[in-house]
This record gives structure tokens, C-alpha cells and sequence, in this order.
């Protein structure tokens, strides 16, 4: 009976996706867990706060925390009409697809243009992680003999070699299948959750004082930037760790009733990353030794945590921080897999015929896969001339992900406000997720947090882009780069696509 119900269940979701234009190939296999597991993994809080906690820190004091509920909600807001978006349109390529389906054919090609540069980004400083962590474990992974610290040339050195066999091994998981891609994602982010559940007992289990020291603003009180540029600024380490919620979206077509599937998992993946980040943070905080001999602001979580859990366990906690890291690059690259093959399906990138080939038999798009691991190794190779262009590039590839959000989100209050959300409404199934008559403010709020982050983001601050003082035009290598990508996209398209619809 449960192999006819799967059966028949299988039939009606690729009759659906028949519906919106496409015919299906790729492998249907994942579930409610897996999906979730997809959006969790690429925001991976266990990796990204012990990599930036010091950041925040070093602005805000303990008043950073408060940077990140506020940082929560904006996303929230987001994440909001990104749900309704893929009870809508529940196709691969997530972000391009609901924005070309709202904005037209330009507005989505631009919107997957610059998200899928940003995952290539992105995907390399996951992979370029493991440096922090796996030398500690044991100093036979420093291959590049000499000090493992990143900001140093051997450190950097061996950076681009762990990094770029991370990406290998992550290529090749991709290109075996989803089947396995999601079962060692999955197993990857249990571990994970599991840790981070560890972490926040064993924080609270060593507290030295109480939750009020998120109160203390005595940082930001006598900040050079004045309080609200202390907010601002530390409120970025918030703004860089909670992206990547929508890669349930991006898997639709490998997800099982994804039109209620997606949209549960894009919302539980960032409410529980959310909610455990801000645990992880506030007991971090409680637990730390001490809050003014400047190692939080230099040193962050991994300071607190050798001082409560000690070697062994340390080291215990580091092992799961590198499996964090795994899974994290793994959903990063299998993400921005996925929406290269829809935008090379629609004829939107050079060498589509290729990028939009499926395996026949393991029913996935294998050639994004080893292209967006191709070149995330090249962007690794940065770091070796130049640690703080490569860092720079990290940060300014999280501008391009909002904006991409911007993309989705403008052109989707732009129906609303004509009317033609509400006409798409009445010819969808009944019972899929809606935000009914909150949907126009909660899309308005949407739209006004992702502009006022992108300007946070690319505000040209030394403290951000240029802490050596050494290379002044980092400071506009946001607005550069975001040019540079414009310019490059649009000789991209106009040499590849034509504005016909795909679908």
C-alpha cells in the first residue's frame, strides 16, 4: 500500500512540474528531513559563528547579540515570500526562476546571475574553513610546512590545498547523486545539531554570569563609530551567517511534494539556525572567561570553548566543526548545481547543452557540479597572493546574495500591488502555504530590510573592507565588484540568450 501511495504521489508531482513547462529528469528522493537538512546545512551556524563570532564581538561588546534577533527577523521577513514563492513555483533554480516568473525574463537572469557567482564565492570560503580547524586536530594536515595561521603565507598556502580536496571530494558526491548527496547531508547536519545542542549545554553548564551581560553596552558607548555604526557594522557577522535558507527551494524538483515540503523546510531552516545561533551566542557570552581582555574580540567562540571544554573535548567539538564545514560546502555547491542546470535549461549560459545535461541513470546534472567546483578552486588560489582581496571577496559575494534576494523580493510586491499575485493565487491548489492579507506588508518590510542590508553591506567602511589601512580602493570593492558582475552578465547575455519565455 505505502510503495502505491509513494508511486502515485511520485506521478502527481511530476505532473505538477509538467504543468509549469518542464518535463521531469531529474531523481525525485528527497524528503521532509533531507530538504531541511539542504537550508540548515548552507547557513551552518556551528561553522560560521565560531569563524565570525570575534567579529561581532570586536565592535559591539556584548551588545553584538542584539544584532542578531533584529538580523532574524529581516530574514524572516524574507524567507516569508520566499515560502510562498515555492508553494507557487516549485522548480530547481529557485531564486532565478521565481524572479523571472515575477520580474521577467532580465530581471531573472540577472537574479540567478548573481547568486550563482556568490555560491561560487561562497563555496570556496566554506572549503577554505578547514584550515582553521583541521591543523588544530593534527599538524599532519598543515601539508604546506610552516605556521597553519591563515593570515600568514603557508597558512594560506595550505588553505587552497584542504580547501580545493574538500571541493573534490564534494564534487564527487554531487555527481553520484542526490540520493547520496542528501544521505550524507543529512548524517552531516545531525552531527552538527547534535554538537550545537552540546556546545549551548555545555556553555550554560559554565556560566559566570547571567543572561543580562547582553545589556552591557559600554563597547558601543565609547565606540569611535558611535553606537548606531557599532550596530551596523557588528550587526554584519549576523547578516554574513544567515543566508543560504533557500537551497530547499532550489531542490524542489528532487523533493517530494515539494509545493508543502519546500516551503516548511525554507522556514524551519532559518527559524532553528536562527534560534540556535542566539543560544550559542548569549551562553557563549555568559560562560566567557573574561569579557574585556580582548581575546573574545580576537580569539571569539573557539576561546570560550577551549576554556570550558578543555582539550580533549575541544578537540572532540572541532572534529564536528569540520564536518559542519563538510556539509556546508557540500549544500553550497549542490545549491548552485542546481540553479546553473535551470538557468542552462532555458538556454540562459554559455555551453547550456552541457550545464543542462541530466545523467540518465543517477538523474543528476553532473556538468554544474564540476563546474561550480572548478571554479571555486580558482577563487581559492586568491588567498595565496592575497589573504585580505580573498576575505574581501567573501564578504562583497554576501552583497550579491541580497541583492539577488532584492530581485526576487521587488518584483514580487511589484504583482502584488498590480493585482496579478492575487489572480496566480486563485488558479493554484488549495492548502498551500499563504500569507493571505499579510503577505502586502510583510513583503513591503521585506523589501525595505534587503535594501537597507545591501547598503549596510557595502557601505565602504576601513573596519571592513580595509582593517590594515594598506589598499584604499578595498574600501569600494563592494559597489566595483557588483559593477564588474553587472557588466560581465550583461556581455554574458547578450552574446547567449534571448528573451523568449523558457517556460
Amino acid at each position: 500500500m505505502t510503495s502505491t501511495i509513494s508511486t502515485a504521489s511520485a506521478h502527481a508531482d511530476d505532473a505538477d512540474l509538467t504543468s509549469l513547462g518542464y518535463q521531469p529528469s531529474l531523481h525525485r528522493k528527497l524528503g521532509r528531513y533531507a530538504s531541511f537538512a539542504a537550508g540548515f546545512s548552507f547557513v551552518s551556524i556551528l561553522t560560521t559563528i565560531f569563524q565570525l563570532f570575534a567579529f561581532g564581538y570586536s565592535f559591539a561588546g556584548p551588545a553584538f547579540f542584539w544584532t542578531w534577533p533584529v538580523v532574524l527577523i529581516g530574514q524572516l521577513l524574507v524567507a516569508l515570500n520566499f515560502a510562498e514563492l515555492a508553494a507557487r513555483y516549485p522548480l530547481s533554480g529557485a531564486v532565478y526562476q521565481w524572479s523571472r516568473r515575477m520580474g521577467g525574463e532580465v530581471v531573472g537572469w540577472f537574479a540567478g546571475w548573481f547568486m550563482s557567482i556568490a555560491q561560487v564565492v561562497t563555496a570556496a570560503a566554506a572549503a577554505i574553513a578547514l584550515q582553521v580547524v583541521l591543523p588544530q586536530l593534527w599538524d599532519g594536515f598543515q601539508v604546506v610546512g610552516g605556521d597553519p595561521a591563515l593570515a600568514t603565507v603557508t597558512g594560506a598556502a595550505n588553505a587552497v590545498v584542504l580547501g580545493a580536496a574538500l571541493l573534490v571530494v564534494t564534487t564527487v558526491i554531487n555527481c553520484m547523486g542526490v540520493k547520496l548527496m542528501s544521505h550524507v547531508n543529512s548524517i552531516g547536519v545531525t552531527c552538527e545539531i547534535v554538537g550545537v545542542a552540546a556546545v549551548i549545554l555545555a556553555l550554560i553548564s559554565a556560566a559566570q554570569r547571567g543572561p543580562e551581560v547582553v545589556a552591557d553596552v559600554s563597547v558601543v558607548a565609547g565606540s569611535d563609530l558611535g553606537a548606531v555604526g557599532a550596530f551596523l557594522v557588528s550587526g554584519l557577522m549576523a547578516a554574513y551567517v544567515m543566508v543560504g535558507f533557500n537551497s530547499a527551494g532550489e531542490l524542489s524538483e528532487e523533493t517530494k511534494n515539494p509545493r508543502k515540503t519546500a516551503p516548511r523546510t525554507i522556514l524551519s531552516a532559518l527559524i532553528i539556525s536562527g534560534i540556535g545561533g542566539g543560544l550559542m551566542i548569549i551562553t557563549a557570552l555568559m560562560a566567557a572567561p573574561s569579557l574585556d581582555d580582548g581575546r573574545l574580540a580576537t580569539e571569539g567562540l573557539p576561546y570560550v570553548l577551549t576554556a570550558v571544554l578543555g582539550t580533549f573535548w575541544g578537540k572532540v567539538l572541532l572534529v564536528d566543526v569540520a564536518v559542519a564545514i563538510f556539509v556546508c560546502t557540500l549544500a553550497i555547491q549542490t545549491a548552485g548545481s542546481r540553479l546553473v542546470f535551470s538557468m542552462a535549461r532555458d538556454g540562459k549560459l554559455p555551453a547550456s547543452a552541457l550545464l543542462s545535461t541530466v545523467h540518465p541513470e543517477r538523474g543528476t546534472p553532473m556538468w554544474p557540479s564540476i563546474a561550480i567546483g572548478g571554479l571555486a578552486v580558482g577563487v581559492l588560489a586568491i588567498n595565496i597572493g592575497n589573504a585580505a582581496l580573498f576575505t574581501t571577496l567573501c564578504s562583497v559575494c554576501i552583497v550579491m546574495v541580497y541583492l539577488a534576494y532584492l530581485l526576487v523580493t521587488v518584483p514580487q510586491l511589484l504583482s502584488r500591488l498590480r493585482g496579478d499575485w492575487d489572480r496566480v493565487s486563485q488558479t493554484m491548489p488549495g492548502g498551500l502555504f499563504s500569507l493571505g492579507h499579510w503577505g502586502l506588508p510583510v513583503n513591503v518590510l521585506a523589501v525595505l530590510y534587503g535594501a537597507v542590508m545591501v547598503v549596510n553591506l557595502a557601505w565602504p567602511r576601513p573596519e571592513v573592507y580595509d582593517p590594515s589601512g594598506e589598499n584604499g580602493f578595498l574600501l569600494f570593492s563592494a559597489p566595483l565588484m557588483v559593477g564588474a558582475v553587472l557588466l560581465l552578465g550583461i556581455w554574458v547575455r547578450s552574446r547567449k540568450t534571448s528573451d523568449a519565455p523558457a517556460a
